[in-house]
């Protein structure tokens, strides 16, 4: 097999002749109960980078309970602690995602996706002992770095170790088990933030719970294989064969043609630089990633991080919000395991901007509701299509980037989602004050219609293609 070049002239970067054999073997790998566990175990990563962000509607009741946070101009930083607290995660996911997440190109997936879960339980454990609203704050802070890096490098890694006719239902099935975080949190906020357990309030065990879950995980998930894409870019070939006939091995196909050594093989590495995002085959995917991901973290963390206070808003007590809050969120992992069923039979970049469609319509019906039913009925719609939206933007950013930049530009274009966040929790708790929940809502709607917008017209068509074909 002699070197070749992917179909889109211009776009692709050109194929070695270890890519395509890489490749070639990657879309045989069979859906198997092999295959499927390793997406899982990637998935339990993100379990608790989602458990982790919905923290922040569901304990804050607690903190504030316990006179640590305060509301509206009372606040450590004159705005409510709720705000800060939720801005200091997204900034602290904003420093991960743009400036760390690129060492994943440059020290493997497998050990920056481990250094990264590492770092979140550690921090998030001295969160959960702290009595002093600015240490909360900061160390907060610190959690949103290692998460910013954590879920780039998910991405990245199970793009790359997925067949291409399966890359869709794969992000939408790991979604299903990150997904679960959701209703996990809001379940045991709702049971455990009203108590106070051993001296302890309520609120501290839910953030001991997922700390110390995530320092488990990482011991279970120290044999996952590096990224044999990310192998080859490295030049690393003996190796990138060797967890490829692994893999292959662990998906029952125990009869596979040796993988091929070659006799010419480049020297060097193939290392990319922050330029390399914005030369002429990616300048556009960068700047309509970075704005879809700029204004869909709008309507996805501005519904779900303050659905508590939206109940609130409607009239419910907060135990009541925070139960009604539970059925909602069941809408997450379920809307992602129904989704997975369909996903690799439409187009990424229409499923985003129909999801985006869904979130416009029954949000604003939501903003209009005040019978308990019809809330529930639509918030679980609006959180089924955010559901639906997060599995397929995760996937199609990860699928647009060659593999020598590819953590470095899902990182930097993710970022923006981490940064608008930062900005737009203090515009909703804002908002919320002046104008209610209808002043919300409408500017979720204004978000994701610039997100319709912005895909539909600029997105790349991706379904069924190699990554090195894209």
């Amino acid at each position: 097999m002699s070197d070749a070049y992917a179909p889109h002239a211009g776009i692709a970067a050109p194929l070695t002749i270890y890519e395509e054999d890489l490749s070639v073997r990657i879309d045989a790998l069979p859906a198997s109960a092999g295959l499927w566990r390793f997406i899982i175990l990637l998935a339990l990563g993100g379990f608790f980078e989602l458990y982790d962000l919905f923290q922040t509607g569901y304990i804050s009741g607690g903190l504030v309970a316990e006179g640590i946070f305060h509301v509206g101009g009372q606040g450590v930083f004159g705005v409510s602690d709720q705000a800060a607290f939720a801005s200091a995660t997204f900034l602290g996911l904003f420093i991960g995602a743009s400036l760390l997440s690129p060492y994943a190109d440059r020290f493997g997936r497998r050990l920056t996706f481990m250094f990264a879960l590492a770092w979140y339980g550690l921090f998030s454990l001295c969160l959960a002992f702290q009595h002093q609203a600015e240490w909360i704050i900061f160390l907060r802070f610190l959690v949103g770095v290692g998460l910013g890096i954590e879920l780039v490098t998910i991405d990245t890694y199970l793009a790359e170790w997925t067949p291409a006719g399966l890359r869709t239902k794969a992000f939408a099935f790991s979604f299903f088990i990150q997904f679960l975080s959701v209703p996990a949190v809001a379940l045991m906020s709702w049971w455990l933030v009203p108590q106070t357990i051993l001296g302890l309030t309520g609120w501290r065990y839910v953030v001991i719970a997922g700390a110390v879950a995530s320092l488990i995980i990482w011991l279970v998930r120290k044999k996952l294989p590096e990224s044999p894409r990310w192998l080859i870019q490295q030049r690393r070939y003996r190796e990138a064969r060797q967890v490829m006939m692994d893999m292959e091995r662990r998906c029952g196909i125990t009869a596979a043609a040796d993988f091929p050594l070659r006799d010419r093989e480049p020297a060097t590495a193939k290392v990319g630089t922050f330029r390399d995002i914005w030369a002429a085959p990616y300048r556009s995917r960068t700047l309509m990633l970075s704005v879809m991901n700029f204004f869909q973290a709008i309507g996805f963390f501005g519904f779900g991080n303050w659905l508590p206070a939206l109940l609130a808003g409607r009239g419910t007590t907060i135990t009541h919000s925070l139960l009604y809050a539970f059925f909602i969120t069941l809408a997450y992992p379920l809307g992602s395991l129904l989704c997975s069923r369909y996903a690799d039979k439409m187009e990424n970049k229409w499923q985003i901007v129909l999801s985006c469609l869904v979130t416009v319509i029954f949000g604003s019906l939501f903003a209009v509701q005040n019978n308990p039913l019809l809330l529930i009925l639509c918030g679980f719609l609006v959180t089924w299509s955010n559901a639906w939206l997060t599995y397929s933007y995760h996937s199609y950013q990860s699928e647009v980037f060659p593999t020598f930049i590819r953590a470095r530009a899902v990182g930097f274009c993710y970022s923006f989602s981490r940064l608008s966040t930062v900005f737009s929790s203090i515009i909703i708790g804002l908002l919320l004050q002046h104008t209610g929940v209808t002043g919300v809502i409408i500017f979720i709607v204004i978000s994701m219609l610039i997100v319709m917008g912005v895909i539909a017209i600029f997105g790349p068509k991706t379904r069924g293609l190699d990554l090195e074909d894209i």
